[in-house]
């Protein structure tokens, strides 16, 4: 090959490289924008732990703070879920600023009714929210959170089962946009100031 001619390809190969990236940060910065110009998430219909129809308007009217977790955690879902408790208790004592809720990421297990026997226990402000597990498993991945089921035994892939998942507290502000998360161990500190804000979100 000359070297005229793998200049020209050198050249192609660029122009085509620096396209793909000029797509990448396009799309990128549409879903950026995406995010913070509309409501985050899908709709959904699925049901609270009383029972009820719940749909995505829950989100809306009053910021809310969003969890993703399991009945069967063995620890950063209580966690989260008492700390979350505390938190909404300093900020919005009264319960009129915040909403809070607990989507599980295990609805086979987590029925409307094991949701609301298990959140009542920690905190009266959080409403669990379960489902058919193919409508919560369109929740889960319109909200972009990571979920997966694990076997406690691998040779029993079938059998009994944990779940990975995203530990972090998702913030929506009043018109359901997104407005920041809490990580797990974030610190309290912290947390409460960004609930503060969040609660001026409405």
């Amino acid at each position: 090959m000359s070297m005229k001619r793998f200049r020209i390809v050198i050249w192609v190969a660029i122009v085509v490289v620096a396209g793909v990236l000029g797509w990448l940060t396009l799309e990128m910065t549409k879903t950026r924008q995406e995010i913070a110009d509309g409501p985050y998430g899908v709709p959904f219909q699925l049901v609270s732990q009383d029972g009820k129809p719940i749909t995505e308007q829950a989100f809306r009217g009053k910021p809310s703070a969003l969890f993703f977790g399991f009945t069967h955690c063995p620890e950063v879902c209580p966690t989260t879920l008492f700390e979350l408790d505390g938190w909404l208790a300093k900020v919005d004592p009264d319960g009129t600023k915040l909403n809070a809720y607990f989507v599980t990421v295990d609805p086979e297990r987590d029925t409307p009714e094991i949701m609301g026997q298990y959140v009542s226990n920690v905190s009266k402000r959080i409403v669990g929210i379960s489902g058919p597990p193919e409508k919560v498993a369109d929740v889960i991945k319109g909200f972009r959170v990571y979920a997966k089921k694990v076997p406690l035994d691998e040779k029993e892939p079938n059998g009994d089962y944990t779940m990975d998942h995203t530990a972090s507290v998702f913030l929506l502000d009043g018109g359901g946009r997104f407005a920041g998360t809490i990580a797990y161990e974030e610190n309290p500190e912290t947390a409460v100031k960004k609930l503060e804000n969040l609660a001026k979100k409405g």
